[in-house]
């Protein structure tokens, strides 16, 4: 089976991305986006979803960084797929942070789709705009081509649930991934075909 990595890069007048991810890797990250509960975030991303993730960001405004990071990772997990033969495609994750109860599903369908129910009661997660969490998940679903439904079902601490989304998140891509052995070669859709 050909090694499943790509490498992705964003330039443009607001920020300067690069992100280099093996779907087969074992966990490990580098990651440098010049917000510290961001990397903190995008590090469950790699160590839960057993990714090789290599992310560095710069740009002048927080919200820009973190929307074309979520661009340039959803880009390459499209990318890395490819025409998605032999992925399991679809599956989900429910994962418990202290009092936090995260749920994600998710389908690698060729759709772009997205509902998301973060409910944050603050403004701010550390140094992130807790709103920047939402816009992350629905612009990565977007770029990767994915229907993703991501919610917070019951939590008091904004960073629990932040984490535990991101957790889940990593969780649910690692199974929806993995190449199942009874379909290798072929694609997991009745079209026969999966665009995007």
């Amino acid at each position: 089976m050909p090694e499943r990595k790509t490498k992705v890069t964003r330039e443009t007048a607001e920020t300067n991305v690069k992100v280099e991810l093996n779907i087969d890797g074992s966990g490990e990250f580098e990651i440098t986006t010049g917000i510290r509960m961001f990397d903190h975030l995008l590090a469950q991303l790699a160590r839960h979803g057993v990714f090789d993730l290599k992310i560095s960001a710069t740009g002048a405004d927080k919200h820009h960084v973190v929307e074309d990071v979520a661009i340039s990772l959803g880009k390459a997990f499209n990318q890395v797929l490819g025409q998605k033969q032999g992925i399991v495609r679809m599956a989900h994750a429910v994962v418990p942070m202290d009092e936090t109860l995260a749920e994600v599903a998710v389908d690698i369908g060729g759709r772009a789709y997205s509902a998301i129910d973060t409910s944050f009661s603050r403004a701010k997660i550390g140094d992130l705009d807790a709103d920047l969490v939402r816009h992350f998940l629905v612009s990565f679903a977007s770029e990767a081509k994915i229907n993703l439904h991501a919610r917070v079902i019951t939590g008091v601490n904004d960073h629990h649930k932040a984490e535990a989304l991101f957790k889940a998140l990593a969780r649910a891509l690692d199974s929806a991934t993995r190449i199942d052995g009874r379909i290798i070669g072929r694609v997991p859709s009745t079209k026969e075909v999966i665009e995007g």
